[in-house]
């Protein structure tokens, strides 16, 4: 029977933070061999006849970055747009439903796409052996054998055993541990909970209703009203906001009587913390994990990451250290897990930077602040071949374009003209204009802002054709 992965792309990782934020959470990061573990989930299932197209639901500000990922690694998919984040349980609903109406035969396997999972054909070959049960309508789940009493995972008990599989009927949920209670699960046959489900769409709904109507009736009317938004499918946003924010294992994995486990005993960590990423990451013979401009002088079992700041540290064992152009993080690995905690009182603060990186991405490109003081405002604008930037206003800046690489199409009020390397060319306050990359080549620009105010929310968009 055919295995649908449908890959739920909704979290922010706060717990990566800085590098992971919502303008860009981690499982869009590029983190081993210069893939995202989204796109790991992607190609892990990538030339198998036993696995389908895939079907991602994500929210609609990711859109573009996800569309781009899946074009650099040569995939395509199905992808549902949620308006706003529900938890879990609406975004299995989403995605049962779906495949339930376009592939109605067959298995939906339901992935996070924050996981790292190294040995692929494992994990393809344990989600082929859960699709037995599943064929028999049960509600699976891929059980992790665990390797040590961690105290970050959900645990799970097996059963009775489900005939002619390698499968268990599921007895019982617990919630994270302290490290004692682990140590004892471990001893009892506990197995981590991995949030990875496999079953027959039908079966799901089914049990959705009987369990958690609210959630079926949003997502269904959401998924009903849906629009097309390009290679989108647009959920309808007042609909789906008026689902409960439940995770699927409170409405339903707890509830029913069709849960089964599957028990997976090869590589897996869902990267939940700096720690988890250390754990996980090839170490040096310090046993430290390294990446970007950094020198170390006697540190040892420690994660340090820069992405162009030199970063030196001396003397440490066991911290992390991630400096980013805006920001820079020191902890220790044993409490990374209260980095959320910290971008928690970041955005009581009103910090930008708990949530928007130095670098922001859009659907032609990104830009980059440079500099920013009273009255004026400087950023980089990197624009793909092809991105075309909405036609808008500004009322309280105008702005100067340097261009330093590539050729730009220019729009200002009713005049176009093409700005070449080392050429420059004034917008005035209020002016109507556009930029575009007609070229094969990237473009790059300086942007010069000056005005009373240089806020994103300046922007009155006039056309665009992405949609925003």
């Amino acid at each position: 029977m055919l295995i649908v992965p449908t890959i739920m792309c909704g979290g922010a990782g706060t717990r990566l933070w800085p590098a992971s934020r919502e303008s860009l959470p981690k499982h869009l990061l590029p983190m081993f061999d210069g893939l995202s573990t989204f796109q790991r989930t992607v190609t892990r299932f990538q030339g198998d006849p036993a696995f389908g197209r895939p079907v991602i639901v994500t929210g609609a500000e990711s859109r573009f970055l996800i569309g781009g990922q899946l074009a650099a690694i040569g995939a395509e998919a199905d992808i549902i747009l949620e308006p706003s984040r529900q938890d879990s349980a609406a975004a299995v609903a989403t995605g049962a439903l779906h495949l339930a109406r376009r592939y109605p035969e067959a298995l939906c396997l339901m992935l996070a796409a924050d996981h790292l999972i190294h040995d692929a054909a494992a994990f393809r070959a344990a989600a082929i052996e859960a699709g037995r049960a599943a064929a028999r309508g049960f509600i699976m789940t891929l059980g992790i054998r665990p390797t040590q009493p961690a105290t970050g995972y959900g645990y799970i008990a097996s059963g009775a055993a489900i005939p002619a599989t390698q499968s268990f009927l599921l007895n019982q949920f617990r919630e994270k541990p302290d490290a004692v209670t682990a140590a004892a699960y471990i001893q009892s046959g506990y197995l981590w909970n991995s949030g990875n489900f496999l079953f027959q769409p039908g079966v799901m709904l089914a049990e959705l209703a009987l369990h958690a109507p609210a959630v079926l009736a949003a997502a269904t009317g959401a998924y009903d009203k849906a629009a097309r938004d390009a290679d989108f499918i647009r959920l309808d946003a007042e609909t789906f906001r008026t689902a409960p924010k439940i995770s699927i294992d409170f409405a339903v994995m707890e509830k029913t009587g069709k849960a089964g486990v599957t028990p997976y005993a090869s590589d897996w960590s869902d990267i939940g913390t700096w720690d988890a990423l250390w754990q996980a990451s090839p170490q040096d013979a310090a046993a430290n994990v390294i990446a970007g401009d950094v020198t170390a002088i006697g540190v040892n079992r420690s994660l340090i990451q820069s992405d162009g700041t030199l970063t030196a540290v001396v003397g440490l064992d066991d911290v992390v250290v991630v400096a980013t152009k805006d920001a820079v993080l020191v902890t220790s690995r044993a409490r990374s897990a209260e980095v959320k905690d910290l971008v928690t009182q970041l955005r009581k603060d009103g910090r930008k930077e708990a949530d928007e990186h130095n670098r922001m991405y859009r659907p032609w490109g990104w830009y980059q602040r440079i500099d920013i003081g009273p009255g004026f405002q400087v950023k980089r604008i990197h624009v793909v071949p092809g991105g075309k930037l909405s036609l808008q206003k500004h009322q309280f800046r105008a702005e100067h374009w340097v261009v330093v690489q590539g050729v730009a199409e220019v729009t200002v009020d009713k005049s176009v003209s093409l700005v070449r390397e080392n050429e420059s060319i004034h917008l005035p306050l209020g002016c109507v204009h556009r930029l575009v990359n007609t070229g094969a080549t990237p473009l790059e620009l300086i942007e010069v802002q000056i005005g009373s105010y240089t806020g994103e929310d300046d922007i009155i968009r006039i056309e665009d054709i992405y949609g925003r």
